[in-house]
């Protein structure tokens, strides 16, 4: 995926994108305590097995289906200083993602659809800011993996081969 300017890439979650058919990607912010933002920083957050699951929200005033929050499941990200960081902290807490409510509705909307699933693609830095980029997909069956690992051996081959 081309890179955007500005941004630094501070992890990536390989394993979905050979697994999963994306069919859209939502850009998100992250919610994270001080010594989190800096441990992500330093290239140690972790999305491997992560997933994203849309809960209704704890605010009251909320009618009912509108709203709601995304969270940040199974992501590893330790502490910065271990020596200095709360006895209590966990480093694979659910970590709440930012987005606008109307995405929320549409995301929502189509995770009801059969088979699709809301997994994080990749972590980057954008402005300072800790970003995740979120792809909505579909899971791939074992005979699509197989042509997909054809196609990249099948690519790499004629890269490599001498002229």
């Amino acid at each position: 995926m081309a890179r955007k300017p500005g941004s630094k890439d501070l992890a990536e979650n390989r394993r979905a994108r050979f697994d999963y058919d994306i069919l859209e990607t939502y850009e998100a912010g992250l919610e994270l305590l001080g010594q989190e933002v800096k441990s992500a920083k330093g290239g140690r957050l972790q999305l491997a097995g992560s997933y994203v699951v849309i809960r209704p929200a704890l605010r009251r005033g909320l009618r009912r289906g509108e709203g709601g929050e995304a969270w940040l499941l199974n992501s590893q990200i330790p502490a910065y200083q271990p020596k200095n960081m709360r006895e209590d902290y966990d480093p694979g807490r659910s970590r709440r993602l930012l987005l606008h409510s109307g995405e929320i509705r549409t995301l929502r909307g189509k995770l009801n659809e059969k088979g699709l699933s809301l997994l994080p693609l990749r972590a980057y830095s954008k402005h300072g800011i800790i970003k995740v980029e979120l792809g909505l997909g579909r899971s791939r069956k074992a005979h699509d993996k197989r042509e997909a690992i054809k196609k990249r051996e099948a690519k790499r081959e004629m890269k490599n081969r001498p002229e």
